[in-house]
């Protein structure tokens, strides 16, 4: 990444000085500490200049659709205080002129607007775009006062320059060298978007760049989470199977109950134990005995015995196999968001981790699944649980083929059958698919299994892209 410099920032100056001068502010937005949206109209148009003063990808522009959707940025229902000094001192305001200081990678947005006694006042919104000592100044241009700053800096943080309210506002000490190097991001920009004016082209350079830092930080958080249950499952499941495989006694008790009942003529009544002759092996076993209960009664004491150990295991059968579910589930997740491309598809995986409340009350509305063309058949690709549920439940018909990995994470294949039966070529590219869209990135081959819509189900209360089958064929990929 190449950062902001003071040639660029002049380019951009230059090129949209015209909608500057003139144009008043409507609106004031701080979506977080380092970022500001200030919507400005001027000659009928409406635009959004975006600040950014994070010391990573500070810069600035007009937003467009696209970038603003990328950067995901979202406004809080509480203001920062900074924004509401804005809000104040700016809002409805209009920019009588507008300035870059020369080398320095400042931009100036003089103000007209009244005090509270209808007196003219001429304001500064002064943006520093310098890495870490990136801020944004509000001060009086008379009285070179500052109002307000997005960071305070005290003399315990720079020697050279205090900013905060009530002192005056000086530059930087200094001349930046950054526009004087041979190299610019104009350059860049200039190769990489030849087709696009310079504000469109940095919005779409650092709106990128913003888009993979959001993703990265957000995978890391949704991970964590994932990680956390599925370690819990994994611990559960190794404890009960663990338990089931240490002490199975369920048939021994039934068989020390059988062996009993059939030599209640040994009169062992009141004894603590007795040896009887095993009729499936031929040799004697001793049986520990209740010596208060009868032989009948220890006979009986067995049965019960059996039969809670094997309601036990029964269910312990059951929680292995809901946790085994729920293991399966969570891999799918956590390949979900390992493959995630963009804040979009993180959210959907919010929302079933529980995590994003916004998401509840977009249930109803169904997840965009890739689509793709081969040879004549459409084919659906799901990117995470949720996009794979409605393949299976919503776009799945009896006749359609559906495809996954066996025994690795991956998404659902669907191949739709409308008019005509696919040949082995396109059944096997959909296998395909299926291996290249799942967690199996090893060399070696992978089963696949393929079978028609109409042999999955999907058991009661499932996660979401869980589904059973039958009627299956494998294919090596």
């Amino acid at each position: 990444m190449i950062n902001i410099d003071y040639l660029t920032l002049s380019k951009f100056f230059d090129e949209n000085i015209d909608f500057f001068i003139g144009s008043r502010l409507q609106k004031i937005q701080q979506p977080t500490r380092r970022d500001f949206i200030l919507s400005f109209r001027n000659n009928g148009e409406s635009r959004k200049l975006y600040i950014n003063i994070s010391p990573q990808t500070y810069h600035i522009c007009f937003m467009t659709k696209e970038g603003e959707e990328r950067r995901n940025i979202k406004i809080p229902q509480h203001p920062p205080m900074f924004c509401m000094l804005l809000r104040k001192y700016l809002e409805g305001a209009r920019i009588s002129d507008a300035l870059t200081v020369e080398n320095e990678r400042i931009l100036e947005l003089h103000f007209e607007t009244y005090d509270e006694l209808s007196q003219l006042r001429s304001l500064c919104l002064c943006v520093e775009l310098m890495g870490k000592h990136s801020n944004v100044i509000l001060y009086d241009r008379e009285t070179s006062q500052i109002i307000g700053c997005a960071h305070n800096v005290g003399a315990e943080k720079s020697r050279y320059r205090e900013l905060q309210g009530g002192l005056k506002y000086i530059y930087p000490p200094g001349v930046n060298n950054t526009g004087k190097i041979a190299s610019s991001l104009f350059e860049l920009l200039e190769k990489e978007y030849p087709n696009l004016s310079l504000n469109d082209a940095l919005d779409n350079y650092y709106s990128k760049i913003q888009e993979g830092v959001n993703v990265k930080s957000e995978k890391s958080k949704l991970l964590a989470i994932a990680d956390t249950k599925l370690k819990k499952v994994k611990n559960s499941s190794s404890k009960i199977e663990t338990l089931l495989k240490k002490r199975d006694n369920t048939e021994k008790y039934r068989h020390f109950g059988d062996l009993l009942t059939a030599n209640l003529y040994l009169k062992a009544d009141y004894k603590p134990s007795v040896k009887i002759l095993d009729y499936t092996t031929g040799e004697n076993v001793i049986i520990e005995l209740d010596s208060t209960k009868t032989m009948n009664e220890n006979a009986q004491r067995y049965y019960k015995l059996y039969n809670k150990s094997k309601t036990t295991k029964e269910k312990s059968a059951q929680i292995l196999e809901g946790l085994n579910i729920e293991k399966e589930y969570l891999e799918n997740l956590i390949y979900s968001i390992n493959t995630a491309a963009s804040i979009k598809e993180l959210e959907e995986i919010k929302s079933e981790l529980g995590v994003d409340e916004t998401q509840k009350s977009k249930k109803n509305i169904p997840p965009i699944v890739s689509k793709i063309d081969i040879e004549g058949f459409e084919v659906y690709i799901g990117k995470n649980n949720k996009q794979n549920d409605y393949i299976v439940s919503k776009l799945a018909k009896d006749n359609d083929y559906w495809f996954h990995t066996r025994l690795c994470a991956g998404s659902h294949v669907l191949l739709k059958v409308k008019d005509k039966e696919p040949d082995e070529k396109v059944l096997f590219e959909c296998c395909k698919l299926a291996r290249e869209y799942s967690s199996a990135t090893q060399p070696s081959k992978v089963g696949v299994i393929y079978t028609r819509a109409k042999y999955l189900r999907k058991p009661p209360a499932a996660p979401l892209g869980y589904v059973t089958y039958k009627n299956e064929k494998e294919v090596l990929v």
